[in-house]
C-alpha cells in the first residue's frame, strides 16, 4: 500500500478537496492500493472544511462534511510514500520538517499538462472561485491517475524501514 499525503495551507479548502478527490479517481485507476489523507502547513487542529468546499464539493458528488482539518507533522511526512503539495512554500514547510522528504514531495501542478506552479488558495472568496479551484485539481488528479503506475518518485521503502 502507498500512502500519499495531499498539503495546503489551514486543510479546510484545496487539501479537502484533493483528498476527496484522489479517493473517488485514484484506487480504480491505479495497479495498487492507496491511502490517501490531508494536512495543512498552518493549520487548526480539528475545523470543518470551508463551507464554499463542501458545497462545490456536493455539487460534484464528494462528501467534505465530516473533514477535520489537520497539521503537517514530522509523523505524517515520515509516513508518507509522496506527498503532493498546492504551492510551492508547503512543499518548502515539508523539507523543514524533514530535507529528505523533499525527494517524494511534488506540486500537484507537477503531474498536469495544462497547469503549472501554485494552485492558489480560493478562502474567502465565493463559490465561482471554488469552482475554478476545484476544476484544477480534478485535472490534475486525473492526469497524476495516469502518471502514478509509471511514477518513479516514490518514498524509497529503505527509508521507513519496510
Amino acid at each position: 500500500m502507498k500512502k500519499i499525503l495531499f498539503v495546503c495551507s489551514g486543510n479546510t479548502c484545496r487539501s479537502p478537496l484533493a483528498e476527496a478527490l484522489g479517493k473517488q479517481v485514484l484506487p480504480g485507476r491505479l495497479n495498487f492500493e492507496v491511502d490517501i489523507a490531508s494536512a495543512g502547513t498552518s493549520a487548526l487542529e480539528g475545523s470543518p472544511a470551508s463551507q464554499n468546499s463542501i458545497e462545490v464539493a456536493q455539487l460534484h458528488g464528494l462528501d467534505l462534511s465530516e473533514h477535520r482539518s489537520r497539521m503537517l507533522t514530522r509523523e505524517l511526512v515520515h509516513d508518507a510514500d509522496l506527498i503532493v503539495t498546492m504551492g510551492v512554500r508547503h512543499r518548502e514547510a515539508v523539507g523543514e520538517i524533514d530535507p529528505e522528504a523533499l525527494e517524494s514531495t511534488f506540486l500537484l501542478t507537477n503531474f498536469s499538462d495544462r497547469h503549472d506552479g501554485d494552485i492558489p488558495d480560493p478562502i474567502g472568496s465565493d463559490i465561482a472561485v471554488y469552482e475554478r479551484t476545484y476544476l484544477v485539481i480534478s485535472e490534475c488528479i486525473e492526469s497524476m491517475a495516469g502518471k502514478l503506475p509509471h511514477f518513479d518518485g516514490w518514498k524509497k521503502t529503505g527509508k521507513r524501514g519496510n
